[in-house]
């Protein structure tokens, strides 16, 4: 069968991942309200063309954060991708420059972010930390993230604690022998590789991630780094004032693929009211739920400068490793484009809010 859309990727995904890998990926927390509300609530929104415009050839470069992009669609961080596929990490890193997206590189990454820095040198490429009980862990990341040439630093702030990931704790989660947590060394990658409770990372997390992190140690953290931060998780206006009065460059409007707190909104939902906030202070982007080019559009168009995917580029690596993931990425951005010329935009710049409306707007009609 011929694989069109990221549903068909997921179809035969499920049949060749692991049980254990498998339900770590796709599985969200409680009882996944949340999870299958991030894709569901693009659904709500509609999408108004306009015609008898000159839609000849189009153009999805943009300017993320001082990055020249190609496209505005990225691949979010992903925890241990080699479980997917041994390409991993890198193949994700390869697909995303291939198409001229950024890539953001998981903490809890099965490659090493300098093999990953290494293998993909033409990509821009993000890393994602969490700040960490022991500070010196923490600093270690970002000096070697500068170092291996990643362009922004991205700050979960969304998991003080891992969520109730049910599917987890029924199959006692943890790494396949043969894969690690590569970017921890020393001391720390032996603590990490001796876990081994009902779920491994479960443990890594209450031991490692400090669930005492206030803003303050935002503020600390933009200091201390010379590379812009990004804020991932942002679910709040309150929230996103915060982040811009402490010196962040950017929000990931995000729900943690909905693998935090169940009955959280969708992060489409959310976005409108944070682009109103800070949209016009700091760069607002988004994941969760993005699965075709027309969400794409609906989150550019109302407000997002970028969207980031995740699962759908783990599904591509379990099919056909990096030609899969890139084939994920060439589908979503042709859809994209297919979808701005239906809809009467040339460029990025041209999708703007006046292009969707809510269902809520055509019920009172």
């Amino acid at each position: 069968m011929a694989l069109v859309c990221v549903e068909d990727y997921e179809k035969e995904a499920l049949r060749s991942i692991p049980k254990n890998a498998l339900d770590y990926y796709r599985s969200g927390a409680g009882n996944e309200f949340s999870l299958s509300l991030n894709v569901e609530a693009f659904k709500r929104w509609r999408i108004l063309p306009r015609f008898l415009r000159d839609v000849g050839g189009v153009n999805t470069a943009c300017n993320v954060l001082g990055c020249r992009l190609s496209t505005p669609i990225g691949v979010a961080p992903t925890a241990m991708q080699r479980m997917a596929h041994d390409d991993g990490e890198i193949g994700n890193a390869l697909s995303a420059g291939k198409i001229g997206g950024i890539f953001i590189l998981s903490t809890l990454s099965t490659t090493p972010l300098e093999e990953v820095a290494a293998a993909a040198p033409n990509t821009i490429k993000w890393f994602q930390l969490y700040i960490y009980k022991d500070r010196s862990l923490t600093e270690s990341m970002v000096r070697r993230a500068e170092k291996a040439g990643y362009k922004a630093i991205v700050l979960t702030i969304d998991a003080p604690y891992f969520g109730a990931r049910r599917a987890d704790a029924r199959n006692k989660f943890k790494l396949p022998p043969h894969l690690g947590l590569l970017n921890f060394q020393g001391d720390q990658a032996n603590s990490v590789k001796s876990m081994e409770g009902s779920s491994g990372i479960n443990e890594y997390v209450t031991r490692q991630f400090d669930p005492a992190i206030t803003w303050t140690d935002v503020s600390w953290l933009v200091k201390f780094t010379k590379l812009p931060v990004v804020v991932k998780g942002v679910l709040t206006r309150e929230d996103a004032l915060l982040a811009r009065n402490c010196g962040c460059k950017g929000i990931i409007v995000s729900n943690h693929g909905a693998r935090q707190l169940d009955s959280v909104p969708a992060s489409i939902e959310v976005l409108p009211t944070i682009v109103d906030a800070v949209g016009n202070d700091m760069t607002i982007m988004l994941d969760g739920g993005v699965r075709q080019g027309t969400d794409v559009f609906k989150a550019l168009a109302l407000g997002a400068k970028a969207v980031f995917m995740g699962r759908p580029l783990v599904w591509g690596l379990a099919v056909n490793g990096q030609k899969g993931a890139e084939h994920v990425l060439e589908l979503v951005q042709r859809d994209l484009e297919l979808t701005m010329k239906l809809s009467g935009c040339v460029n990025i710049s041209d999708i703007t809010q006046e292009y969707v409306a809510h269902e809520s707007q055509f019920s009172k009609l």
